[in-house]
């Protein structure tokens, strides 16, 4: 019995490495696992053992942390609740960035703080080859402050969605035959902040942070990577056997489409693509539709 037991096992262990290498990343255990503070570590402090974080803005500083590696084509997502109450002149942020100059490409979450009672707005934005200003803010349609919920970026050779909850209101399609850049050559790293910005972030800075209701607090959890690693395996951000690359993921089903346009309609209060005032022709990935 003992050849046919060290042969079963063998092919066990062999079985549990072939699974193990097709694993293009996985949900952390802990925050430090994959992430690492980038500004102010006495302003993050890790709880539940490390599985969630609380973000910290007072008078002294803002904090920020980021991805340890950057990503190829993937999702992101994490479960944040905001800053409750009056957040005015605060801005939250969850964004991926290529931490280049010239031509950098970002995909940006950025959660706009405002006096109490008045809803929360979140702003994203894509730079594609360093070029951006393509700002859309939508009010969300819940107390992000009251409970966590997931906001995630997915990101493939087809398009950019933007989720909260599953419900995409942001959807940026691959419009290079028009001649628009994409997002597709560079790694991005996944980065979020904490910080003051009273001078554009509420009513186009017309409200101020109101100091005496610090500190002001930001919660994380639920940290979720899966992408192509870089430095890594160089066939896999081609690969069209990754999940975010298979035909669901390449437009929206009718599910979504009818939650996005659902957005859209209700909850839209700016899209750059109608500004006639800083886009008097309008651009062509606008008229592309969903």
């Amino acid at each position: 019995m003992a050849p046919l037991f060290t042969m079963v096992f063998n092919k066990s262990v062999l079985f549990l490495v072939l699974i193990s290498s097709l694993v293009i990343d996985a949900r952390p255990a802990t925050f430090l696992q994959d992430f690492r503070i980038t500004w102010s570590d006495s302003h993050i402090r890790q709880l539940d053992g490390g599985r969630a974080i609380q973000l910290v803005l007072d008078q002294n500083s803002g904090c920020g942390f980021a991805s340890k590696s950057q990503y190829l084509f993937g999702r992101v997502s994490m479960k944040i609740k905001l800053i409750p109450g009056d957040s005015a002149g605060t801005v939250t942020a969850f964004y991926m960035n290529s931490d280049t100059d010239q031509v950098r490409d970002e995909l940006d979450f950025e959660f706009l703080g405002n006096r109490s009672g008045q809803p929360y707005s979140v702003q994203t934005n894509v730079y594609a080859h360093g070029k951006g200003d393509r700002e859309q803010r939508v009010n969300l349609w819940f107390d992000p402050a009251a409970d966590y919920h997931t906001y995630s970026i997915m990101w493939n050779h087809h398009l950019v969605t933007f989720s909260v909850d599953d419900v995409p209101i942001r959807v940026y399609k691959n419009n290079e035959a028009r001649g628009v850049p994409f997002p597709k050559f560079q790694p991005m790293g996944v980065y979020s902040t904490l910080w003051e910005a009273d001078d554009w972030a509420t009513r186009g800075g017309l409200e101020k942070i109101d100091w005496s209701k610090a500190p002001f607090y930001a919660y994380y959890k639920d940290f979720d990577i899966e992408g192509c690693p870089v430095p890594g395996p160089a066939s896999c951000a081609s690969n069209p056997s990754n999940w975010w690359e298979g035909p669901n993921y390449q437009q929206l089903d009718p599910v979504a489409a009818r939650r996005y346009r659902w957005v859209r309609m209700n909850h839209m209060v700016y899209d750059y693509c109608t500004d006639k005032s800083r886009y008097p022709v309008t651009p062509p990935e606008c008229v592309a539709g969903i």
